[in-house]
């Protein structure tokens, strides 16, 4: 398995690569519902997963937008601006 640098952490590939496509899907999902509600089961399957490897920096970025992540039927995203500024230091 090759592995990438996040800020000191080793990251597997696929773990890199559903931090990129959750941070891709989160500028989607602002205002549907149904991809927000993909993002955020994206993001709790990955801090579950970085949280098992002991990436603890990125399992504690990845938990910091859980807390602000909040999918709403029919409503935009209150804190889209706060959670896609944390995503994209992740991507």
């Amino acid at each position: 398995m090759k592995a990438t640098d996040f800020r000191s952490e080793i990251l597997p590939d696929d773990i890199r690569r559903d931090l990129d496509k959750a941070c891709a899907l989160h500028q989607r999902a602002v205002s549907d519902y149904a991809q927000c509600q993909e993002f955020s089961k994206l993001m709790s399957d990955l801090l579950a997963r970085l949280e098992d490897i002991g990436c603890w920096k990125t399992a504690d970025k990845v938990m910091s937008i859980l807390l602000d992540c909040n999918p709403k039927i029919g409503a935009h995203c209150e804190k889209s601006t706060i959670v896609g500024q944390i995503a994209k230091k992740l991507s």
